[in-house]
C-alpha cells in the first residue's frame, strides 16, 4: 500500500485548530463529579489459572450510570506495594485472555484489563440511546453529548483506576494506562480526565481528530460516522458538535503525565495525520515512535521501549 496521508515532514508540524465548545471543561467537570458520587464497589474473585508467580482475579466494579464493568486483575506474587497498569482494548474487542498480562505481572506490575461496556467482553451497557444509529457503537447517542456512548466509556475507564487503586497491595501513586487502537484513545482520554496516571502508553490511538479521520480512513470503525451522515445528512453540524467533546484533539492539552505513542504511516484505520494532530497538542513530556511500513497493528518492536518507560516512570 502506497503512502496515502501527509508525508512525515508535514505530519510532525500538523497542528489543526481545536474544536472545543465553550462549555467543554464544564461538561467534563460535571461528568466527573457525577461519576465520583457512585462508590466503585470493586469485587475481586480469585480464579484458577495455571501460572507461577502471579494470582489471577475476575473483577467487577460499578461503571457509569449502572454499568457493571468486568476485568481481569493479575497480581504478582508477594505483598507489594506494586506499581500498576490499566489496559484498555481495541474496538469491538475484549480484555482478552489472562496470558496477555503475565509478562507484566512477572515484571512486578499489577495489571487490570477491562472490558469496554457493551462490546464483546462481559461489561454491560444499560444506557438507552434516543434517535437512530448505524451498526457498531460510534453513533449511539451521537445527537447529544449528554447521551453519547463514549461519555460512559470514558468514565468507566477512569473508574478502572479507582478499582485498581482500591487494592491494598497496589501503590496508588504509581499507576499507568495503556492500550492499542480504541484502547490507545481511551488511554489518552483517561490521562486527560484523571491526574493519577503517571505514564500513558497509547499505541496507534483511535478517537483522535474525528473529522480528519472520517475523511481519510479506508476501513471501519470511523466509517460508521460517514454511514450515519449518509443516512442523515441534515444532522452533520450536531454530529461534529457532539464528537468535539470526546475528541482527543481537544482533550490532549489536559494530559500532564509522560506519553509514549506510536504511529504506522500506512495505517488506514487510524490515519497518521489524526494521530499526529493529537500528539502535537500534548504539552507533557512525550515521544512518538514512527513505523513507516506498518498498517494498523501491534508492533512487536515497541515492546522493549514500553518496558523501559514502565520501569522509568512506574518504578522511578
Amino acid at each position: 500500500m502506497a503512502l496515502y496521508d501527509k508525508p512525515l515532514e508535514e505530519l510532525v508540524v500538523y497542528d489543526p485548530p481545536l474544536t472545543r465548545q465553550p462549555d467543554f471543561d464544564a461538561f467534563w467537570a460535571r461528568t466527573l463529579d457525577e461519576s465520583a458520587r457512585t462508590p466503585v464497589n470493586a469485587r475481586f474473585r480469585a480464579t484458577e489459572y495455571p501460572t507461577l508467580g502471579a494470582q489471577v482475579y475476575e473483577v467487577f466494579y460499578e461503571g457509569w450510570r449502572g454499568a457493571q464493568i468486568c476485568g481481569w486483575y493479575v497480581q504478582p506474587a508477594g505483598d507489594g506495594p506494586f506499581p500498576a497498569l490499566v489496559q484498555y482494548h481495541g474496538y469491538s474487542g475484549s480484555k482478552m485472555d489472562v496470558y496477555h498480562y503475565l509478562m507484566w505481572a512477572l515484571q512486578g506490575y499489577a495489571v487490570l484489563a477491562v472490558d469496554v461496556r457493551g462490546q464483546s467482553g462481559n461489561s454491560t451497557d444499560p444506557a438507552c440511546y434516543t434517535g437512530g444509529h448505524v451498526s457498531g457503537w460510534m453513533t449511539q447517542g451521537i445527537m447529544d453529548p449528554e447521551e453519547y456512548y463514549y461519555r460512559g466509556v470514558y468514565m468507566d475507564c477512569v473508574r478502572a483506576i479507582d478499582a485498581i487503586a482500591s487494592r491494598p497491595e497496589v501503590n496508588a501513586e504509581r499507576i499507568g494506562v495503556m492500550g492499542m487502537s480504541q484502547g490507545g484513545g481511551l488511554t489518552l482520554a483517561t490521562a486527560a480526565l484523571d491526574e493519577r496516571p503517571v505514564v500513558a502508553m497509547p499505541e496507534m490511538p483511535y478517537l483522535c481528530h474525528y473529522k480528519r479521520a472520517v475523511d481519510m480512513a479506508m476501513r471501519n470503525p470511523y466509517l460508521e460516522i460517514a454511514d450515519y451522515l449518509r443516512r442523515w445528512p441534515d444532522r452533520e453540524e450536531q454530529v461534529w458538535r457532539t464528537l468535539s467533546y470526546f475528541d482527543n484533539l481537544n482533550l490532549a492539552g489536559r494530559i500532564r503525565c509522560p506519553v509514549l505513542m506510536d504511529v504506522g504511516l500506512k495505517d488506514d484505520i487510524c490515519p497518521p495525520s489524526s494521530v499526529y494532530a493529537v500528539y502535537n497538542k500534548i504539552t507533557a513530556p512525550k515521544e512518538i515512535k514512527v513505523f513507516p511500513y506498518h498498517n494498523h497493528e501491534v508492533v512487536e518492536a515497541l515492546w522493549e521501549e514500553k518496558l523501559r518507560w514502565a520501569h522509568r516512570y512506574l518504578r522511578g
